[in-house]
């Protein structure tokens, strides 16, 4: 059976299966160094299931000791109107998702690391102190999303205007009801 078709396989609120066995080196290495990591294999990719408040330290140790020299991207997932998504066992539902995608190219391989963040509790460790390059994308992040990530040299607002209240991608505000005019538009509409 496909990836696809595995992960299409399952009714909303449904568990998803965990096989025991954790078939990628680098994901099982992660897991035994931080306990309550959860793996999937999604697409034919690795993902791990990670406390939110370890992913800095997941970054500097796949960076230092695995040889993931990139962090690809950093982005986020409001689950305010799926809340019976499927998902491994073993991981407990939250209303965000942070997610990021890590590169080797010495190892030529990927990895996922998804944080799952509660709307009562939005910050996660930043990971630009360890990979500078995610810079723009946590901040996007947190324009778009209202994800604080603590530790950031500089999380300013980066689409949106300053004055700006709320944030535009959460599911809070109504589909296509607010005009938004980005930073530097030419034409305000």
């Amino acid at each position: 059976m496909s990836d696809e078709a595995r992960e299409n396989d399952h009714e909303p609120g449904e568990e998803v299966p965990v096989s025991g066995l954790v078939d990628d080196d680098v994901a099982a290495a992660l897991c035994e160094r931080f306990p309550g990591c959860v793996f999937h294999r999604s697409n034919g990719q690795p993902v791990v299931y990670a406390a939110k408040d370890a992913l800095a330290e997941i970054g500097s140790w796949l960076r230092d000791d695995q040889q993931f020299t990139m962090c690809v991207d950093v982005t986020a997932v409001d689950h305010l109107t799926s809340a019976g998504r499927a998902l491994p066992g073993g991981v407990i539902a939250e209303r965000f998702e942070v997610v990021v995608n890590f590169l080797s190219h010495v190892r030529n391989r990927r990895i996922r690391v998804i944080c799952e963040v509660p709307a009562t509790e939005t910050k996660v460790p930043s990971l630009t102190p360890v990979y500078p390059g995610a810079d723009f994308a946590e901040r996007e992040v947190f324009d778009l999303m209202g994800i604080t990530f603590d530790g950031h040299p500089a999380l300013t607002r980066i689409l949106m205007p300053d004055d700006w209240e709320g944030h535009p991608l959460r599911k809070d505000f109504p589909t296509a009801r607010v005009p938004v005019t980005f930073k530097g538009d030419p034409s305000p509409r």
